[in-house]
């Protein structure tokens, strides 16, 4: 069994390119940038990002160019597809796309402070980490007695 699923969340790094097929198809291209935090060695905090090229057809495409523009968070599902294509230099080009299927949007007002309909203008925009819990993966979890701590209790769970 094979499996091709790829879902992100972050924030769109340029504003959306729609194009139209010779079909009439319509064809959005834009990018979305995610972060990731994480502590080194050393016991610094670091942030590193990657850039995603998100590739949506149809009505999505449509959906992607009225309410995304950069800045704003996205969530995005989809399956990875590389395309290859000739370059006018004769040499091979490469690209790695996530090609959407499905997106939800995210908050009103989300990172580039567009706040329609929230009701108040002067909110001011969340900043980056507000908008994502980070959990860091050495934080334990107690699973001890349920009277004593009100942890969960292993032995009751069902499986």
């Amino acid at each position: 069994m094979n499996f091709n699923k790829a879902i992100i969340v972050g924030n769109v790094t340029r504003d959306i390119e729609l194009k139209t097929l010779p079909s009439g198809a319509s064809v959005a291209n834009f990018s979305v940038a995610t972060n990731r935090v994480y502590t080194d060695k050393s016991g610094a905090k670091q942030q590193s990002a990657e850039f995603h090229n998100i590739v949506a057809f149809g009505k999505l495409a449509d959906i992607c160019s009225r309410y995304l523009n950069k800045g704003k968070m996205v969530l995005v599902e989809g399956r990875i597809q590389t395309r290859s294509w000739q370059a006018q230099d004769g040499s091979k080009r490469y690209r790695t796309e996530i090609v959407m299927e499905n997106m939800q949007l995210g908050p009103r007002g989300g990172a580039s402070g567009d706040n329609i309909g929230s009701g108040s203008a002067s909110k001011a925009a969340p900043s980056a980490d507000e908008q994502i819990p980070v959990i860091d993966a050495d934080e334990s979890m107690s699973f001890g007695n349920e009277e004593e701590d009100g942890g969960v209790n292993v032995k009751d769970i069902p499986f």
